[in-house]
């Protein structure tokens, strides 16, 4: 069955805004990986970068884990593909499925909206060991937008290297 994708407003607040382009976002990654198997989804896009669409999945799965669980939530969890915390680990999709990177990915997504969903307002923070600072869900949302489009951009070009198959 085919990804649906919503529509972002053209109009609205702040916050329905950022939530709506995260969802097309979210979306657009899935659409780009609808209708391949799994070999499909493990094609490397050309030696010697290791980059895959299934790769990209789990790699999205360990920036919104990251973001908003342990960021915004406070949560001390691990990592999903990566025990020492190497955000490269998810993107080599050896030995994982569609079903494996999907359920984790969307597990996050669940996450990540029930994280803001609860969120006060936008200004909530947390702290983000890497950069040693505090960030907030205002900027946490931007820059899942931004970690989105330029990953989907990556799709767009993975997709038509497997099938041709090209456009939004």
């Amino acid at each position: 069955m085919p990804t649906e994708r919503p529509e972002p407003p053209l109009t609205g607040g702040e916050r329905e805004m950022l939530r709506a382009f995260l969802d097309f976002h979210r979306a657009t990654l899935a659409m780009k990986c609808d209708d391949l198997s799994d070999d499909d989804l493990r094609r490397r896009s050309m030696p010697p970068s290791t980059l895959s669409l299934l790769g990209l999945v789990r790699h999205m799965a360990e920036v919104e884990r990251t973001w908003f669980r342990r960021a915004i939530n406070g949560e001390d969890i691990p990592f999903v593909w990566s025990p020492e915390g190497d955000f490269q680990a998810a993107y080599d999709p050896t030995g994982s499925t569609r079903t494996e990177a999907f359920d984790a990915w969307q597990a996050e997504v669940e996450h990540s909206r029930r994280i803001e969903r609860e969120a006060e307002s936008l200004d909530v923070t947390g702290y983000f060991a890497r950069w040693g600072e505090d960030v907030s869900l205002r900027l946490v949302m931007l820059h899942l937008i931004h970690e989105y489009a330029r990953h989907n951009g990556h799709a767009d070009f993975l997709r038509e290297g497997i099938d041709g198959v090209t456009g939004a």
